[in-house]
């Protein structure tokens, strides 16, 4: 059984034979004129079925004879030949698995027949195109039910939280292909950072990792390149990437190759010219103390907020050592007077999305989720200090700092999957002043 398989089957069994699931897939979008963006699918469609075309919903029936039914385009040698190749109706058949597929066109035709006799209907229209047809599908008669037959009242439930804890929880595919995302990543960044100088412009550097990436399988980012330097850094998703850098200035880096729909997603923060200053290397060494302290702490059994406060207490310390807060520590850490400066939390699942599905609180409680074998996450503590903030001495401003891992959770522990992007003082030293990859 392929991987998509095993995940439609794992779904399966979480609902009954009284139960369809529905799916849809992404379309195309106009970037303009007849110029589309990149197709990409929908995450929760691509999930279960691996498949990569526009204009697609998935039928999953448990327990019947077709229990997986596929509404796509079929073959058009025309529109092939102008916009590339289609599995068609029998390609999806043959090659993909499916038990039967119906061409799109005829979707909201046949849908409700699918249906049959099944009362639950659940639901995953992540962009909506089919919100519109909910109250057909929930009163729509079959053509050959009697008056005075039993009546099929159904119910429309939400599938998107019974596939988001699922992809919380990589399988050995998954992690191959983040894996390799993250591999792709982490010889982006170095070569970022070798290419960095003085008036180099931010998006050259962007334009690198791209190219980088790119020598590795991947074919796109997860995510908008973040390249930032100097007092652009204060702005977490800063994307123009447009001004040149500035000798004396750090660069903040948050860029993640995409392979085959996984993503990485790494945080680098270095000087321009490639040597430290003492302020610069004061506070890049209390955020990586920070970074290091959150992912000894991951292990199975161990709870999601722990990994933030131990960051926090960690950036709490190092901002009070510095100067830049004052007072006692456990009353700074009650205020919070550290987030001033720390501003966002720990980090956030990885996988299909940079920002991936699931929860962060256990199931049906207020308990925060524990970590579990083959979880994937970031932890990326920051400090922040924009240029115009004047309750600090002049040597801190300006200075924007975050340090992103991508850490999966092990029968006993953890494996840093980022580790090799140079991460420490002299290790980001000694990159900046080579040329080779590692």
């Amino acid at each position: 059984m392929t991987p998509y398989s095993l995940r439609r089957l794992q779904l399966a069994t979480q609902l009954d034979s009284d139960s369809v699931a529905i799916i849809i897939g992404n379309t195309e979008q106009i970037r303009n004129l007849n110029i589309s963006y990149p197709f990409r699918q929908d995450n929760d469609f691509y999930y279960l079925t691996g498949f990569n075309e526009p204009y697609c919903v998935c039928v999953i029936r448990p327990g019947h004879d077709t229990p997986y039914i596929m509404f796509a385009r079929d073959s058009d040698s025309h529109q092939e030949v102008q916009f590339g190749s289609r599995a068609g109706l029998n390609g999806l058949e043959t090659n993909h698995g499916v038990n039967r597929a119906i061409d799109i066109n005829e979707f909201k035709e046949k849908i409700v027949g699918l249906f049959e006799k099944r009362h639950k209907l659940f639901i995953s229209d992540n962009h909506g195109q089919y919100h519109d047809q909910l109250g057909l599908w929930l009163t729509a008669r079959q053509p050959e039910h009697a008056f005075d037959s039993v009546k099929v009242y159904r119910e429309i439930h939400q599938l998107s939280p019974l596939i988001a804890q699922m992809r919380v929880i990589k399988d050995e595919h998954e992690l191959n292909l983040i894996k390799q995302a993250a591999h792709a990543s982490v010889q982006g960044h170095i070569a970022v950072m070798q290419a960095s100088a003085p008036d180099v412009n931010e998006r050259v550097l962007s334009a690198t990792f791209n190219r980088t990436i790119s020598d590795y399988g991947c074919d796109s980012v997860g995510y908008g390149n973040i390249v930032a330097s100097g007092n652009n850094g204060i702005c977490l998703h800063y994307e123009d990437n447009n001004q040149p850098c500035k000798a004396g200035d750090m660069v903040l880096t948050d860029l993640g190759g995409e392979y085959q729909h996984y993503t990485a997603d790494i945080s680098r923060t270095f000087p321009v010219n490639g040597k430290f200053t003492d302020a610069q290397a004061a506070l890049y060494q209390v955020v990586l103390d920070a970074l290091d302290a959150s992912i000894a702490l991951v292990k199975p059994g161990a709870k999601w907020n722990t990994l933030f406060e131990a960051n926090q207490r960690v950036l709490a310390q190092g901002l009070l050592d510095l100067g830049i807060l004052k007072g006692d520590i456990e009353e700074i850490l009650a205020s919070e007077a550290q987030r001033e400066f720390t501003v966002h939390k720990t980090g956030h699942w990885m996988g299909l999305h940079v920002h991936d599905v699931g929860s962060y609180q256990a199931p049906n409680s207020n308990e925060w989720t524990t970590l579990e074998p083959n979880m994937v996450f970031t932890i990326e503590p920051g400090i922040y200090i924009p240029a115009n903030c004047d309750k600090v001495d002049a040597k801190w401003r300006g200075i924007a700092i975050r340090i992103e891992d991508d850490i999966l959770v092990t029968e006993d522990g953890y494996i840093n999957l980022t580790k090799q992007a140079p991460r420490t003082i002299a290790e980001i030293e000694t990159c900046m002043s080579s040329d080779k990859l590692i």
